[in-house]
């Protein structure tokens, strides 16, 4: 390149930097800055999801000695300092179990209810719905439960909540409303669950009609 090409080229440069310096500064500035958020986004979900993975190992330690204080106050612990990660509502679903199992039925219910509201996945967020409502239907809270669980359109579920929905009603003294819940589980649930059909079978049977 001669000497007089180079200088037309750096007076090129110069006016285009002119022209565009600013804005092409700016534009590397906002890119780095985008970059390192997400570098330190992607950091600290790992050093949560590592958090919170360490708690969920005394969770199932507590739960192996039915300690409900201990559960309690970890599962509380993990809601409050890990509450987006899929641990904690593994969390809730267990500690709800436990609880259940060692008579603490209040506790029990305000882990389920935890998971219904926040439950990262809305599988968890189902399933928590499905057991709540069977724990209202022990203490005859039927339209409570009933309310918990609409009947979806489709899905996965659709049988399950179903049979969930008929279980509440037949308590309730609604026998009809029973039947078809029964009959709409029985069409939603696959050939391959013999033995929830069978079970969900011998309930419309037990109602007559």
């Amino acid at each position: 390149m001669s000497y007089h090409d180079e200088q037309e080229s750096i007076e090129s440069f110069k006016a285009w930097w002119a022209q565009w310096g600013n804005a092409t500064t700016w534009i590397v500035l906002i890119v780095l800055l985008a970059l390192a958020a997400w570098n330190g986004w992607n950091f600290w979900q790992r050093r949560q999801a590592a958090e919170a993975a360490v708690l969920y190992d005394q969770v199932q330690q507590a739960s192996a000695s039915s300690d409900k204080a201990m559960l309690t106050r970890i599962a509380t612990d993990m809601e409050n300092r890990f509450g987006g990660t899929a641990y904690a509502q593994m969390t809730a679903l267990g500690v709800a179990k436990s609880l259940y199992m060692a008579g603490d039925t209040v506790g029990a219910k305000a882990q389920l209810q935890w998971a219904a509201d926040h439950a990262k996945d809305e599988e968890f967020r189902q399933v928590a719905k499905i057991r709540l409502a069977s724990v209202l239907l022990d203490e005859k809270a039927y339209d409570q439960g009933l309310a918990l669980i609409p009947q979806p359109d489709s899905g996965p579920f659709k049988g399950i909540v179903a049979d969930s929905r008929g279980d509440l009603l037949a308590a309730a003294g609604k026998s009809d409303d029973a039947r078809a819940a029964y009959k709409l589980a029985l069409d939603s649930l696959p050939k391959s669950d013999a033995s929830e059909r069978q079970l969900i079978q011998f309930k419309l049977d037990a109602l007559g009609g």
